[in-house]
Formats: C-alpha cells, structure tokens, sequence
C-alpha cells in the first residue's frame, strides 16, 4: 500500500507532478563548455536555422544524435552537406537538477538524469576525409593485363 500513498501526495497524474516541471523549466544553465565532435549531419532545418546531427564521441550526457541544435546565424546553410564528415564545435549548457527531482525521475519515469543539457554549435568545418582513405587498388585488373 506504500505505492497508493506516493499517488496520492502526487496526485494522478500522468506526466511531471506540477513542482518538478516548473522546477526543470526554471533551471539557471551555467557558463558552457565548449567540446569538439565529429560527427555528421543527419537533418538540415533552414527555417530554424537548426540541425540534427549524429556525433562519433559521445556528447558529455551520452547521446551520439543531437536533435535540433542550433547554428550560429552566421551559417550559410547551403553550404551544409548531409552525410558528408564534420568536425562540430559545440557548447555545452548544463543546469544540475535538485536531488528531489533526480529521484523522482529515477523512481517514476526510470530515467537517470541528474542535469539539463542543452547544445549550441559554434562552429562546423566539412573534414577532407577521403584523401586520408588510400586509392582503390588496381591490382586485380594489372594482373589480369599481364
């Protein structure tokens, strides 16, 4: 019976109990970190003037695919090519989450999350990565002219 008591102190509510989303809305990001990735582009959103992207490295809270990160407004989105090797310049916002709401997410939602992250891009430069691959071997064909 312990689970019907937490129920009703939180009420019936499906999604966030009204005190942690407006404490998660309300959360005061710190300076960023800025932290380079390379990765590619997997959406171009010109309208927005965002991306989302797939990174090689990790991002600091885990997640390789970024969703709708924002670009400097400086970027020529024509010149953005999807699928094509990047080298991202990213920063990192972090808000820390109170120790009530981490425990409420563990315990309710399963998820581990101690903090907000939220990432813009400073900087992307196209990486010339073919002209590290070595040339296709022609070797079969020469031993089939000799």
């Amino acid at each position: 019976m312990p689970r019907a008591k937490k129920a009703e102190t939180q009420g019936n509510e499906e999604g966030l109990p009204k005190w942690a989303e407006d404490e998660i809305k309300q959360s005061q990001f710190g300076k960023p970190e800025v932290t380079t990735r390379t990765g590619y582009i997997l959406e171009i959103y010109e309208k927005d003037s965002r991306l989302d992207i797939q990174v090689y490295e990790p991002m600091p809270d885990g997640r390789v695919i970024v969703e709708g990160i924002a670009l400097p407004k400086a970027t020529k989105l024509n010149d953005l090519m999807k699928g094509f090797v990047y080298e991202f310049k990213i920063s990192v916002y972090t808000a820390t989450l109170s120790d009530k709401v981490v425990e409420l997410l563990k315990t309710k939602f399963n998820l581990d999350m101690k903090a907000i992250y939220n990432f813009e891009i400073k900087e992307l430069t196209m990486m010339d990565v073919e002209s590290d691959m070595p040339a296709p071997s022609a070797s079969s064909e020469e031993s089939e002219d000799d």
